[in-house]
Parts: C-alpha cells; sequence; structure tokens
C-alpha cells in the first residue's frame, strides 16, 4: 500500500526545488518559467525511524527497510484552471490521484523570480488554488447528480445515499467552503473518495521562505498560520533553497553542522514528513527477523489483517494471528526470545486494532 502527497501550488513558489530537496534527485527541473513541470515526477522518501534502528541493532538482519512516502511534483495551476486555463485539465486529473495535498505558498520576495499574479500575497494565493479545486468540484457533481438522478428512477437503490452525499456536498461548496473544512469528510470519507472530490483532501501549507526567514518565519507565514488555523490545517516554514543545499550533503556529521550554523535542528524534510503522517493518519508497525528488519506503514485504526496484507497478501488472505510486541518490550528484552520469556509477546486475533510501533510475527495459512 502506497501513501501519496502532492505538491501543489501556483507556478514559481518553488514546487519542484522542495521536491528535489524533497527526494534527494535532480529529476524534477526547477527554472524560473511557468510550467517547468509537465509530466508529474514521482519521488519516493524513506521516512527514517530510530526506532527501527533499535530493532535492527537487535535483530541483526541483513537488511533493514524504512518505510516510504511518496511525493509528486505536480504542474503549477493558474486562475481558470478548471476551464482548462495553463494546463489546468492535467493539474486536476494529478491531484485526483493523490491522498493529500501539500500546498506550498511563496512567502519571498525576489525581483529575479516572477510571480504569475505579479505579486507575493501567499493567502490570495491559496484562495486561488482553492477556488480552482471547489470550481472543479462543482463540475464534477453536477455531472455525478445528474447521472446518479437517473440511477434513482430506475430503480436503483444503492444510488439513494450517493445522490443526497453528492448533493450535500454541493450544497456545501456553493456555499464557498471546502469539503474538508465541514467534517463531511469524516462521516462520508469513503463516499467522498468514490466521487473523486478534491476539496476534501488533507491539506499541508509549507511555506517557502528565504534563508533568513527559515528558523523564525515572517509576516507573510503568520497571515498562512492563521489562515490555516481557521480550516484546522497545519503549516511548515522551511526554506527550499536550504533544503536543496542540505539534500547535496552526504555526510550526515557535515549536514548538522550546516543546520546549526543556521540555527536550524533538523531539516525542513523532517518536518514535512512528520506533517504528511499526521496528515494521511499513519501509523508504523514493524516486523523483524534474520533476513530482514522492515518498518512498515498503515492507516490508523487498521486492523491485524490488514496490516498483515500490508506485508503480504497471502498474509491477510489466510490470516490466523498476529504474535505482537511493543517496540519498548522488544528493545528491553533484548529480542524477540526475550519479550517471550517476560510474557510481554501477545497472541492477537482479527479484531485487533495495530498500535503504533508494534512489531507483529504472522501466523497465517493459505
Amino acid at each position: 500500500m502506497g501513501f501519496n502527497c502532492g505538491i501543489v501550488g501556483l507556478p514559481n513558489v518553488g514546487k519542484s526545488t522542495l521536491f528535489n530537496a524533497l527526494a534527494v534527485t535532480a529529476s524534477a527541473e526547477a527554472e524560473n518559467f511557468p510550467f517547468c513541470t509537465i509530466e508529474p515526477n514521482i519521488g519516493k522518501v524513506a521516512v527514517l525511524d530510530e526506532r527501527l534502528n533499535r530493532i535492527a541493532e537487535i535483530s541483526k538482519p541483513e537488511k533493514t527497510v524504512s518505510t516510504q512516502l511518496e511525493f509528486v511534483d505536480i504542474a503549477g495551476l493558474v486562475r481558470g484552471a478548471s476551464q482548462g486555463e495553463g494546463l489546468g485539465n492535467q493539474f486536476l486529473a494529478n491531484i485526483r490521484e493523490v491522498d493529500a495535498i501539500i500546498h506550498v505558498l511563496r512567502c519571498f520576495a525576489d525581483n529575479n523570480v516572477a510571480h504569475v499574479e505579479g505579486g507575493v500575497d501567499p493567502v490570495r494565493d491559496a484562495e486561488t488554488v482553492e477556488t480552482e479545486l471547489m470550481l472543479a468540484d462543482m463540475e464534477s457533481l453536477e455531472r455525478q447528480i445528474t447521472l446518479l438522478t437517473k440511477k434513482v428512477r430506475g430503480g436503483d437503490k444503492e444510488g439513494i445515499k450517493q445522490l443526497e452525499l453528492a448533493e450535500k456536498a454541493l450544497e456545501i461548496l456553493e456555499d464557498g467552503q471546502p469539503l474538508r473544512c465541514m467534517g463531511l469528510a469524516e462521516g462520508h470519507g469513503r463516499g467522498l473518495r468514490m466521487l473523486h472530490m478534491l476539496t476534501a483532501k488533507p491539506v499541508l501549507y509549507v511555506c517557502n521562505v528565504d534563508e533568513a526567514d527559515a528558523t523564525t518565519g515572517n509576516a507573510l507565514t503568520e497571515k498562512v498560520a492563521n489562515m490555516a488555523a481557521e480550516q484546522g490545517a497545519e503549516t511548515v516554514v522551511i526554506s527550499a533553497k536550504i533544503e536543496a543545499e542540505v539534500s547535496q550533503l552526504s555526510d550526515e556529521v557535515e549536514k548538522a553542522e550546516f543546520l546549526d550554523a543556521l540555527g536550524l535542528s533538523e531539516p525542513g524534510l523532517v518536518q514535512v514528513i512528520r506533517a504528511g503522517f499526521r496528515l494521511l493518519d499513519l501509523i508504523t508497525f514493524f516486523t523483524t527477523g534474520p533476513k530482514e528488519s522492515h518498518a512498515w506503514t498503515v492507516r490508523r485504526g487498521a486492523k491485524a489483517p490488514k496490516a498483515a496484507g500490508i506485508v503480504h497478501t497471502d498474509f491477510e488472505r489466510g490470516f490466523i494471528c498476529a504474535e505482537t510486541i511493543t517496540c519498548d518490550d522488544f528493545v528491553a528484552c533484548g529480542g524477540e526470545q526475550g519479550a517471550r520469556d517476560a510474557g510481554k509477546m501477545r497472541q492477537e486475533g482479527k479484531d485487533y486494532v495495530v498500535e503504533d510501533g508494534d512489531i507483529l510475527l504472522v501466523r497465517f495459512n493459505v
């Protein structure tokens, strides 16, 4: 199971520079002109987790595998995208495929970098993108309501709830609210996903600032923070330029010294990944043995068979039970056998809800 975040925003706000830093790749051009990113670039980023290192120190496996988040660099959107302006149709198609949105906002002034709207105003930019997504959702819902109405008239009972949800969603959008702000996404998440609603996707605002403002932010990032608070969203302040420089350093000591000189305790990448996990409501569980220690990602609330299926589809199909140890107990007891001897290993069935940090040994029969 993969989880991906689409990096979106107006042209020339630093999306591709951020993507390059996040994915530690030069595959996405970062040039000073609109629509440089035409096809969406995809990069998978290892999620560093100190717990995995502690597990591996005890298990001494042949290899260690971190869990990953996927980032998608999507073409810049402009006003009128919902009507096909710029690369609007492509932008909207690409963003429908991601699980969450990382919305990059320009919070720096630079006369050498053109702004598509003629001046720097991150709140206005956020509203421009949001408006286009809302318009696209409204157009999509109107088409779906027409089709669903015909199905219901034809006796399709399953279409009744879907039609009610679509009509409610359209009312919310016509009232000027994105669907994620109205509690509708939480109560009807699966239905909204079936309707492919753009504004139901969770959003993280990333404020791209100059190097001098990377530690404290500025007046523009404060405005974004206020806007995000009203929406119940999160913000992260980073300098894409700094992240690009950090990504080019291979030595960890050198990285730490570079960040320390700038007054930063960690790369912005770490903040974005941490926020991305919260955004997608993800947790990490582990498997470990002599061949491999592996971190896996699952949505919070997933039951043991679902988690087992992420490791291998046969594990879910033939799930019997999961022998479970918390990471803390595994480390404290010196490994699996020590945890067994101390009575810290539990046998959990199909209804067990996996917790963050669980180490699972799946028993199955196909």
